[in-house]
Formats: C-alpha cells, sequence, structure tokens
C-alpha cells in the first residue's frame, strides 16, 4: 500500500472513539482520502456526437438520450428495436439497445455483451453492469455511470435467444443447442451489421453466468465463417461462467467455499461437521484436491455422482443459509437484510418488488422510447433453451477457439455461491489448450490483480482501487479472480471490470501494476 494511503488512513482511525462524537468530521476526511472531485479522469462526461450515419436504414432505430424516462441528463445518441435472424419471413426477432462510442480508440471495433439465464435479458447488464446509465439495487433513480464500457468501445446488448426479454418467436423453430441458437445469432448480426454499416469491425464478444456458453459457441461460429466482413472475432470475456457440469461448479467444491467465508455464513459447529463429513464421504474433497493439483497430473475422471441426495451439499448449505440470514444473496454471500428495492424486480436470490412499484422495462412509456414491443417484460423468460443439447464449452469448443483467439479471458468473483471460482478453477485444469493440459503455474504464485488508484466522482459510483485480486495467463488464456465481488463483476465491482476491458480491447498490456 502506498505511504500516503497508510497515512490518510491513519489520520482517520487514529484518534477516533467508539462514540459517534465526530462522526461529520469522519464523513468528509474520508471524502478527501478517497480524491472527490466529481469526476474522474476520461469518465467526466459521455461524449454526445454521433459517428452512425443518419439514414433510412437506421433512423427507425434511433433513441433521444435525452428522452429516457427517470433518467435526468442525456445518456447521448443510441439505437434500439428489433432485427430478424434470417431474410426468410415470419423468423425470429432479436431486440438489441446499441451505443456508439466517440472514443478514437474505438473506429474499428465493437463489443457484444450478453446475459445468462438461459433467457435472462441483456438489459440488466445495460441498466446494472456497463451500460452509460445505472439503476442498482436500493437506490434513488439513475446516475451517470462512469464505469461505462461505451465510453473505451462501442457496446450492443443482445436480448438472445428469441423468447428471451423483447425479442421474439415467430415462425423460426425454437433453438435446442448452443450450435441453433449460434446460428440464430449470426443471422441477427449480419443484418445488425448490414443495417449500420458495421462491416470489417473487430468483434469483442463479452457477457456472464451462462454466457459460458453463449459467448465461445458464437465465436466459435464466427471463426468457421471465416468472413472478416462480419464475423471478425477478436477477443472474449466472459464473467463467472457456466463452463463445466453442475456438480463441477457446485456441489463439489461448495463446502470449501462455506470453509473459506466461514464468518458470512456463521453456521453452527453441529451442521459444520456434518458438511464437512458428507464431503468427504461423498468424494468431493479428494477429488477437488486432484482437480486442483497444478500442474495437472493427467485428466481427470468423472466426478462423483451427486444422485445420493445426500450429496446435494449445494442445495442443503442455500437452504441453510436463509435460515441464519433470510436476505442472503446466492449471487453475493456478503449480503445481508434488508431486502432492497430493484427495478427489474430480482435484487438477489428471491423476486421481490415493493407495492406501487413497476419493473422498469415493463412500463409502456420506457417501451415506447426505446422502440420495444409494447408487451409483458421479464428480467428472465422461461421456454429458453430448456434443453440445452450442447456440451459445456470448457470441453471442446473452448479449447479449440483459445489458440484463434486474440485474448480469451475468464473472470471470477470470489463472494459468488451460484457458480463457486473452483469450479471453473477445476473446469480449466482438466481442459488441454496451446497443447497442454490445465496451467501450471499454482495459485500462491499468481499475479496481483491490480487496478489503478483514481480520484472518485459522485458517492453512488465509487468503485476501489490497488489489488483487487489475482490473475495468470498461460497459452492465450486469462483467468482473473476478484476477491470482493459477487456473480455479476462489473456491478460489483465496476473498476476491475473497466480494467479487465480494456485488457480484453488491447488498450492495456496486463493486469498487473506494471500494465500500461
Amino acid at each position: 500500500m502506498h505511504l500516503f494511503l497508510v497515512a490518510a488512513l491513519c489520520s482517520l482511525v487514529c484518534g477516533r472513539s467508539l462514540r459517534h462524537v465526530g462522526r461529520g468530521d469522519f464523513s468528509q476526511e474520508l471524502k478527501r482520502s478517497l480524491n472527490f472531485n466529481g469526476c474522474y479522469g476520461q469518465h467526466c462526461h459521455h461524449n454526445k456526437t454521433n459517428p452512425i450515419p443518419h439514414n433510412n436504414k437506421t433512423a427507425q432505430f434511433y433513441v433521444d438520450g435525452s428522452a429516457i424516462p427517470n433518467v435526468t441528463f442525456d445518456i447521448g445518441p443510441s439505437y434500439a428495436g428489433l432485427l430478424p435472424i434470417s431474410s426468410e419471413p415470419n423468423s425470429s426477432e432479436l431486440f438489441f439497445w446499441f451505443f456508439p462510442s466517440s472514443n478514437p480508440f474505438a473506429s474499428d471495433e465493437i463489443l457484444i455483451w450478453l446475459n445468462g439465464g438461459p433467457g435472462c435479458s441483456s438489459l440488466e447488464g445495460l441498466l446494472q453492469e456497463i451500460g452509460p446509465f445505472l439503476w442498482q439495487y436500493g437506490t434513488f433513480r439513475p446516475v451517470q455511470n462512469p464505469w461505462a464500457w461505451t465510453d473505451l468501445t462501442n457496446v450492443v446488448f443482445v436480448e438472445q435467444p428469441a423468447g428471451t426479454g423483447f425479442s421474439q418467436k415467430r415462425g423460426t423453430p425454437t433453438a435446442t443447442s448452443e450450435e441453433e441458437t449460434s446460428a440464430q445469432f449470426l443471422g441477427f448480426w449480419k443484418n445488425f451489421i448490414d443495417t449500420f454499416s458495421l462491416h470489417n469491425r473487430k468483434i469483442f464478444i463479452a457477457g456472464e453466468s451462462y454466457a459460458g456458453y453463449y459467448v465461445p459457441y458464437i465465436a466459435d461460429a464466427m471463426h468457421n465463417e471465416t468472413d472478416p466482413t462480419y464475423f471478425n472475432v477478436d477477443s472474449i470475456l466472459f464473467y463467472d461462467p457456466v463452463v463445466s457440469t453442475e456438480i463441477v461448479q457446485t456441489d463439489i467444491p461448495a463446502v470449501a467455499f462455506v470453509e473459506f467465508w466461514e464468518h458470512l455464513f456463521a453456521f453452527n459447529e453441529t451442521f459444520m461437521t456434518h458438511l464437512r463429513t458428507q464431503s468427504r464421504e461423498c468424494g468431493y474433497d479428494e477429488y477437488l484436491a486432484t482437480a486442483l493439483t497444478y500442474p495437472p497430473k493427467g485428466p481427470l475422471p468423472p466426478p462423483p455422482s451427486a444422485n445420493n441426495p445426500a450429496c446435494r451439499l449445494w442445495d442443503e448449505i442455500s437452504n441453510a443459509a436463509v435460515l441464519v440470514n433470510p436476505c442472503w444473496d446466492v449471487y453475493q454471500v456478503a449480503t445481508t437484510c434488508p431486502l432492497l428495492w430493484d427495478v427489474l424486480g430480482f435484487p438477489g436470490s428471491i423476486p421481490y418488488l415493493p407495492g406501487g412499484t413497476d419493473v422498469y422495462f415493463n412500463r409502456s412509456d420506457v417501451q415506447k422510447a426505446i422502440n420495444a414491443p409494447q408487451m409483458e417484460w421479464a428480467e428472465c423468460s422461461s421456454g429458453v433453451l430448456d434443453t440445452d443439447t450442447s456440451l459445456p464449452s470448457s470441453f471442446k469448443v473452448l479449447p479449440r477457439i483459445i489458440p484463434k483467439n486474440n485474448r480469451t479471458i475468464i473472470g471470477h468473483g470470489l463472494l459468488d455461491f451460484i457458480l463457486l471460482a473452483n469450479g471453473t478453477r477445476m473446469a480449466i485444469q482438466n481442459m488441454t489448450f496451446g497443447g497442454k493440459q490445465g496451467f501450471e503455474t499454482p495459485p500462491e504464485k499468481w499475479e496481483e490483480f491490480f487496478v489503478p488508484y483514481h480520484e472518485q466522482g459522485a458517492l453512488s459510483t465509487i468503485a476501489g482501487a490497488g489489488v483487487m485480486g489475482a490473475w495468470v495467463e498461460e497459452r492465450g488464456l486469462t483467468y482473473v479472480e476478484v476477491t470482493l465481488s459477487g456473480h455479476m463483476v462489473p456491478q460489483y465491482a465496476p473498476s476491475a471490470a473497466w480494467r479487465q476491458v480494456e485488457y480484453l480491447l488491447g488498450r492495456i498490456d496486463g493486469l498487473g501494476e506494471g500494465g500500461k
């Protein structure tokens, strides 16, 4: 830690009593120590220039950035609406919201953002993670996002597969695999590129959760087209992803997770003893130890079966956690009561919407403003990829595309219990890429993940700096963990995600303190 930060911290706490005397002085000193000045470098404003030509193809999708309901500032020009997945009549349509960037480094690139589910809307990522305005849990109204990825590059948020959010299922058969989903996305993408004249752009694909399927499979399909006019994939990034089987990513590492965060779960010793016994007897402890060997000693055997109800430890832990902490959040296990209002209706593990409020994208005025169909919208829709016949991406697809991508980045928040970091580590260690299996470097030798110290803007969007986790890169695959983040890394650790997308785009050459 830098000496001036140590001195600042001491000035805050050395003379503080246990009472609240001087609390106002403490608050003012804290603001000074965090370097608040109302803006942060290139985040000081959102440029309102529009690099997209206004013509008969684009005009129908134009969104007035000064007329977004509840948003008290101009977010700049953007484009939204439905585009078909093919030229066939009555084909399904995908909804998008596209934000051109005036960043001069972004003139030859575009980034696709996909949320997971399956069936969950990418408008969640826009509104609560990386878009130009944020309306996060428990907040009064939307605020400008100083960590908007749209300040770095052109970003399009796509609700897919068809049936997700505003996207429309029509005559096209419902997708039942990632191969079909990707083919439909590529049909949409070609129409999108033609509409906005974005040919030959470098394409970056990013997402989270079930996008551990979407992102690699779509990238693979684009690589297979060998058509850089439309499908010029450069690099991919996905957070807390589904990349392996359920038992590997949940049950096997579950008890080790509880042991690591034991004070957040606060289980009694009797229950902890029970969990330890079951994890050992179900074969999970031995499998975890073998799987997390660096370098790996060889391909892993099939994981132990979780068909025995006594081995469904993830379920047992989750059920117990909500007894101790009724507001426990599977996406961020440090969460406590009260439940916060979420304008998307899902502030954590359970849906919750206070009386007298509406889901933001379910409002007719919002739908009109963004050229969306007038319909009932939900953050996550049923009937989308209910039966996905494709293999998890770490089995074949991801190893195949790593050498084709410029960069492949997997990020993981360590407070996430819906998909556990050790599960992702196990998937990587059992994956052969670049001619070798897994990572050779053990975690204790990974580099520190460093976010530069920065001036803070508004209190509503403050974000951390300094060492925020650890990272490793071998043979084209980067893995980075963020210590104090839950499932949605850009939401819980926006400065960390900003740094990672800078690396994705090639604006910096590493994620350590020396990255330039």
